[in-house]
């Protein structure tokens, strides 16, 4: 048996997180090349909107399984199940020749690409020790960070070379290469991410973590993460289209300020887990840091209906670039918490679960979207919500978990290091 060193855990989560690249390039692909695709298919923004709606609808169905998958298999035949269906998911788009067969195919990688969570947050749980948990978080939002960044450079690229179906089956290629390298660095690797020690199920109050659906630190995290992951997809979605209707940006001017979004993303992402980890390395309890980076994460996302009354693009673009940091502080810290208060056995279920709710959000505020611009209302309605959801969850989190405990035990912990 290989043991786990430092430098393996990180290059093992590093490829992780490249796969999540490839699993999540299929999101900006369709934002990015939403006119070549309307010319295509002839679709309005409408459509655009319902196709979005019954993606994150069939990833938020399959969430409700994935995360029991992901507990029950463990990490290994978690990653070669997930790249490999995800993978198959994007490079089906290549047969695409009409409206119906994209619908599919979205259907099915919506579907397969809900792995990618609840794998991520239990492969964080089980390579890396408590309080080094907030900071690989971080790494991984920012390695997701600066594949999105060159997105809107290169995709452009290669729909000129191939098409936009093209350009979804190179996600599908870099998802079976990445595997492929995965597989090489973790031979020998014993994954312990399924022991079913009954001590895991109580926290540090001995009070026992009970059946998810029944447990209130679980509807704690759930519902915080469905009111702070609407705001993330509607900017994701909607970001190339507000800037395409407010400053007439084309598709190749599109790169820049979605470059700047995405690299305040991965900055904010990495800015609060090396925060998270240094106030908890200095002795601060883990509900102090928990509830402070997300109450600074959701401050900042604050001014963002202002935007609206700038007339210049640019200071437009770097407030996105700070929503957006904004977002991935709290939403690593929500991450945080499900490894912090559930017990690593469960670990999978309940964040696929978040996720599942996550994603009912992003789905709810997509069809909202849709019928908001539709009526003419402009992006000020939908802006004032963002700026209030984050509020929200962590009021809401704060309401039903008002002190974060650990599950783990100090003996795990240190066996972690």
């Amino acid at each position: 048996m290989k043991p786990i060193t430092p430098a393996l855990r990180w290059t093992l989560f590093g490829l992780l997180c490249v796969a999540g690249i490839f699993n999540a390039m299929d999101r900006p692909v369709i934002a990015i090349l939403k006119p070549d695709m309307s010319a295509d298919l002839g679709w309005s923004d409408s459509d655009f909107a319902n196709l979005a709606f019954v993606t994150q609808v069939a990833a938020a169905l399959s969430f409700l399984f994935t995360g029991w998958l992901v507990d029950k298999i463990g990490v290994l035949r978690s990653m070669i199940f997930g790249v490999t269906t995800w993978s198959l998911a994007a490079m089906a788009h290549g047969w695409a020749v009409a409206g119906w067969h994209v619908v599919s195919a979205r259907i099915g990688l919506g579907a397969t690409e809900a792995v990618q969570t609840p794998l991520t947050i239990k492969t964080v749980a089980t390579l890396f020790p408590p309080d080094k948990r907030s900071f690989a978080f971080g790494v991984g939002t920012a390695i997701a960070g600066i594949g999105t960044i060159t997105m809107p450079f290169f995709i452009p690229v290669i729909a000129a070379i191939w098409g936009w179906r093209g350009a979804l089956i190179f996600g599908g290629i870099g998802g079976f290469v990445t595997l492929a390298l995965w597989l090489w660095f973790a031979r020998g690797v014993k994954f312990d991410d399924k022991a079913e020690d009954a001590q895991r199920d109580f926290s540090d109050d001995g009070a026992p973590y009970g059946p998810i659906l029944m447990e209130r630190r679980t509807w704690a995290i759930v519902i915080a993460k469905a009111l702070s992951d609407a705001t993330w997809w509607l900017i994701n979605f909607w970001l190339p289209d507000f800037y395409r209707k407010e400053f007439g940006l084309t598709t190749s001017e599109l790169a820049v300020p979605l470059a700047i979004a995405f690299l305040g993303s991965g900055a904010g992402a990495l800015f609060a887990g090396w925060l998270s980890t240094r106030l908890l390395e200095a002795g601060w309890s883990v509900n102090r840091v928990r509830k402070t980076v997300m109450f600074g994460s959701a401050a900042i996302v604050v001014p963002l209906p202002f935007v609206l009354t700038l007339d210049s693009f640019w200071p437009v673009a770097i407030m996105m670039g700070v929503v957006m940091a904004g977002h991935q502080g709290f939403s690593l810290s929500i991450f945080s918490i499900i490894t912090d208060v559930v017990p690593r056995r469960k670990v999978g279920r309940v964040t696929a679960f978040g996720a599942f709710m996550g994603n009912m959000g992003g789905a709810t505020i997509q069809l909202v979207t849709g019928a908001v611009l539709a009526a003419g209302l402009g992006f000020t309605p939908l802006f004032i919500f963002a700026a209030l959801s984050y509020l929200l969850a962590l009021g809401w989190l704060h309401l039903l978990l008002p002190a974060i405990r650990r599950a783990e035990t100090d003996q795990e912990a240190v066996s972690a290091q």
